[in-house]
Order: structure tokens, then C-alpha cells, then sequence
């Protein structure tokens, strides 16, 4: 017996599965690339979407990265890794996702040719290490200032975002998505995304889509009877349901006469009763509630002249409690008039037939909603998607007050700059320092491919304008299906887009890179790992 049988048959146990050396290393770059490849085509403008089914027969049509790799619900963990990257870049810069991923894959991929020359992982790792380091420096060396008082360069990067996805409504969307954040922004570049909420409705068409100056919930008011507009409103936020509470334990009653029945029912009654006392002794005049209220509670909060509504998100409470400065009560045995919020006006209105509550005047004024409007909910859940890399994209630009131009124009210029950084190192890290400027170049190849543009002549008239510093805003016009300065064609990105996910891919790389034993037990459910070879069907994309 071998040793390799000997220390498989001690410390691992039967039916498990294990991947050494080389062989581990090929699996995991061929998943990393094999998930590359899948949302590849989806970069750019010009670039395609993907139908996704799940089992539920419920379908996705999208271009975002992150969108796709989740829906993919991949089992293998080098895949899981990949999806993970794609979520920490939507949620550091809300767009970038598929850059993100492209430049992971193409990390491993490279790497892969220099395992097959004995090169050892460490020696690829610092190599990689040192071209991002030097990329994220080059990026900000070519980047540009911008304020946040500059709409027109905020617009462009909104539409930059945008473009190929919102297709002609771009335009007035990118209007929309600026006009929100420099609302909330007051100047200042203290923002979050969740200060500018979406809600969407079918009905209409994208040219509909209005921004909100407050908070609008699709939700309609419980009672016929209670108030549809109320001005100077008093809010309560309640997370707990405003019913008779079932007890936790299991609990029996027995009622013996029609006396005891009645009693039991008045009790109910006067329970109730009490909270609607004591949310009226606050002097609120809205009742906002996460979870159900009961038809009697309904009833006498119609009669104290006390709208609500009720299964109200978690998040939009909280975006709630936000604007209105209300507290979020959990038990209303204590509710005082101070825990309420205001509002200058709230009103019920119908659109596309069904009830929404627009709660506007908010005290904090740094929060608005957009109303998206749209023909089916396939496009209203792509078009939110698309806003929402938007108002990431233009909020990352505030906070870093900086831009590059879009295109494949920054990749093409760091990369030529590391190229030449690689001639001063010395040792085998050059090698993968030229590799990783080559991995750079495949963003711009890819616009090409998919602008029907030829991808290596392209690159190489890309290659030859950057030469030249004074071309250095050149790219893949992929619109018109050439190259051209983006710069001057106001097609820019923010910075953060790129050095976010240099970084990101990096450590991905790297850590695919360090790994060079798989071990994996064997489930009971099924004779396939999900994590070794057939178990995520990766080699079926």
C-alpha cells in the first residue's frame, strides 16, 4: 500500500472524495472560468442578456452580473466564490459586476499557463499583488475631479450606466436617478442607496416613471371609513400586529355556558379596545403596521379617525422611521406621544387601479422614492436593476470625486502602463504582472465583439492611440461600432467601478490560486459532491 492510500484510508472517512496538487488547481480554474465565460457576453452596451428559469418556472431576463450568478444558484464553492465577488461589488459600487468577474477569470486562466511551466503559485500571486497595486495607482493617476454640484458629468455617468439597458428612456431615467440624489444629497457626500427607495407598479410605460419628494408604500388603506389625505400627519410605526395575542403554549379553554362565551368575546373586544385607546391618547392620526390588524381593531380606529395600514417591509419602516423621526414601538403598553414621526402630507392615490400611500414632508428630507411604471414585471424588475447600478454608479462618483472614461479606455492605458512597469521587475513576478495587463485588455476586447467589431485589430488600434497621451480617453465606441476619444463623447465611469474590482478579482485569484487540496465528504443524498467534478455542471455552460 502507498502512501497516498494510506493517508486517504486514516484520517478521511469512507465515500470521501479528494482533489491534490495540480489536479485540485485545474478543477478550480476551470470552474472560475467556466463562470467567467458565462456572463462574459453580457458586458456592455451592445452586450446580451440571459433567460433564466428556475425550478419554479418563474423567469429572469437579465444583463447584471450579479443578478445572473445568483439566479444561477451554482453549488460548486469556487463558483460560490465568484458569486460573492459579483455581490461585494454591487454592493460597494452598484455596478461593474460583470468586470468584476470577467478579470477573476481571466486571472486564473492566465495562471493556468504558468502552472503548466512549473511556475509556483506564490511567485503568480505576488506578481498579481503588485500589478493591482500598480493598476488602482495608474487608475488614479488618469482619473478626473468631479463635484457634486456638476449635474451634467453626474448625468453622464448615469446614462453611461445605463445605456444598452433602459434603451430610449435612458435619458429621462439618468434625469430622474440625478435629480433624486442631488436632492438628497444637499451637498454633501454622506449617501446611502437606501435613501432613495424604488416601488414598482404595472401599468403604463417607462416614460411614466415619476421621482417622489417622500416615501410612497404600495399598500391601501385597511378601512373604507378611515381618512384618505390627512396634512400635518402623526405617525406611529408598530412592528408587532395590532390583535388579540395567541398564547405561546399550548392552551385549551373550556366555556361551559353561553355567559362564559360572551364574556370571552367582550374580553377580546376590550383588549382590543385599549390598544386603539391608548395609540389615540398619542394623538397619532397613522397607524403604520409590519404585521396584520385585526377587522374589530379596524373598526374602532376608523371611529377615532385614525387611518392605517398594515404588512408594511421590515426595510420600509425603517426607511420610515428615518425620514418621519418616529420610534419603531414593538409593544404599544408604553407609546407616548414622542414616539410618533410627522409628516406635512399623506394621501391615498390610485395608479394602474390599485391604492398606494404617498407619505411626503417628511421632516428628513433626505429621502425620496422613484415610481417606476412599466408594461410587464419582467422589464419593471430589469429596469430596477438598471437604476439601481445607476444610483450606485453616480453615488460612488460623489463619494470618490473621481472618474475615468468608460469604454475599455482606462483598461487599455493602466494596461500599457503596467506592460511598461513589468520591464523594471526583475524575476518570474513579471511574467504575471504582463499577464495581468493582458486580463485587463479583455474588457475592451469583449466591447469590440460585442460591438461586431475584430477583437485583435481593435486592441491593436487601441493600442497605438494610447501612445499618444493626448489619446488616452480612446475606447470601443461600441454605439457606432468603432473607436473613438469617450471621453469627449461624455461615455464616463466612476473610478471606483475599476479599482473595486481590480482589488476584488485579485484576492479572488489569489485565493483560487492558494488552494491545492480538495477534500469532501460524500452525501447521503447523492453518489456527486457538490464541490467536486459533476456536481455543479459547470462544464455544461
Amino acid at each position: 500500500m502507498n502512501d497516498n492510500q494510506s493517508q486517504n484510508t486514516t484520517f478521511l472517512p469512507e465515500g470521501s472524495k479528494r482533489e491534490r496538487g495540480k489536479d485540485a488547481q485545474r478543477m478550480n480554474i476551470l470552474v472560475a472560468k467556466a463562470v467567467s465565460n458565462a456572463i462574459k457576453t453580457t458586458l456592455g452596451p451592445r452586450g446580451m442578456d440571459k433567460m433564466l428559469v428556475d425550478e419554479m418556472g418563474d423567469v429572469t431576463i437579465s444583463n447584471d452580473g450579479a443578478t445572473i450568478l445568483k439566479e444561477m444558484a451554482i453549488e460548486h464553492p469556487i463558483g460560490k466564490m465568484l458569486v460573492e465577488l459579483a455581490k461585494t461589488q454591487d454592493d460597494e459600487v452598484g455596478d461593474g459586476t460583470t468586470t468584476a468577474v470577467v478579470i477573476a477569470g481571466g486571472l486564473v486562466s492566465k495562471a493556468e499557463n504558468f502552472l503548466d511551466e512549473s511556475i509556483h503559485p506564490s511567485i503568480i500571486i505576488k506578481g498579481y499583488k503588485m500589478a493591482s497595486e500598480k493598476a488602482v495607482e495608474y487608475f488614479n493617476e488618469i482619473s478626473e475631479k468631479v463635484s457634486v454640484d456638476d449635474r451634467q458629468l453626474l448625468l453622464d455617468i448615469a446614462k453611461t450606466s445605463m445605456t444598452g439597458k433602459a434603451a430610449e428612456n435612458s435619458s429621462a431615467l439618468s434625469n430622474i436617478v440625478v435629480d433624486g440624489i442631488l436632492k438628497i444629497s444637499k451637498g454633501s457626500k454622506e449617501l446611502e442607496k437606501d435613501q432613495i427607495k424604488i416601488e414598482q407598479k404595472i401599468g403604463g410605460n417607462l416614460a411614466d416613471t415619476k421621482l417622489i419628494d417622500g416615501i410612497v408604500l404600495d399598500k391601501e388603506i385597511v378601512h373604507p371609513e378611515m381618512p384618505r389625505a390627512i396634512k400635518n400627519a402623526k405617525i406611529l410605526l408598530v412592528t408587532s400586529a395590532l390583535e388579540v395575542k395567541e398564547p405561546e403554549t399550548e392552551a385549551k379553554i373550556q366555556i361551559t355556558s353561553p355567559d362564559q362565551l360572551q364574556a370571552f368575546i367582550d374580553q377580546e373586544e376590550q383588549t382590543l379596545k385599549t390598544m386603539v385607546d391608548r395609540i389615540q391618547a398619542t394623538g397619532a392620526n397613522l397607524v403604520i403596521c409590519q404585521k396584520g390588524i385585526d377587522d374589530l381593531a379596524q373598526h374602532y380606529l376608523a371611529k377615532a379617525g385614525i387611518t392605517a395600514i398594515r404588512r408594511v417591509r421590515e426595510t420600509d419602516i425603517e426607511t420610515l422611521a428615518k425620514a418621519t423621526g418616529a420610534k419603531i414601538i414593538n409593544r404599544l403598553k408604553n407609546v407616548t406621544a414622542k414616539d410618533l414621526g410627522t409628516a406635512s402630507n399623506v394621501y391615498s392615490k390610485k395608479i394602474a387601479g390599485d391604492d398606494m400611500l404617498f407619505i411626503e414632508g417628511c421632516p428628513n428630507p433626505n429621502y425620496v422614492t422613484i415610481l417606476l411604471r412599466g408594461s410587464s414585471e419582467q422589464l419593471l424588475a430589469e429596469t430596477e436593476r438598471t437604476l439601481n447600478d445607476a444610483i450606485g454608479a453616480v453615488i460612488s462618483t460623489i463619494k470618490s470625486g473621481k472618474f475615468v472614461a468608460a469604454g475599455g479606455s482606462s483598461e487599455i492605458e493602466v494596461a500599457l502602463r503596467l506592460k511598461n512597469f513589468a520591464k523594471t521587475v526583475g524575476g518570474r513576478e513579471q511574467l504575471a504582472i504582463e499577464a495581468f495587463a493582458e486580463v485587463l485588455e479583455i474588457i475592451p476586447k469583449t466591447l469590440a465583439e460585442s460591438a461586431g467589431l475584430d477583437a485583435i485589430d481593435t486592441i491593436v488600434a487601441l493600442r497605438t492611440k494610447h501612445q499618444d497621451q493626448s489619446n488616452k480617453g480612446y475606447g470601443v465606441d461600441v454605439i457606432n461600432s468603432t473607436i473613438a476619444d469617450m471621453k469627449k463623447k461624455r461615455v464616463i465611469e466612476p473610478i471606483a467601478i475599476k479599482t473595486q474590482a481590480v482589488l476584488s478579482a485579485t484576492e479572488v485569484a489569489e485565493m483560487i490560486l492558494r488552494i491545492d487540496d480538495i477534500i469532501a465528504g460524500q452525501s447521503s443524498k447523492s453518489k456527486t459532491m457538490p464541490g467536486m467534478p459533476g456536481g455543479a455542471g459547470m462544464d455544461e455552460m
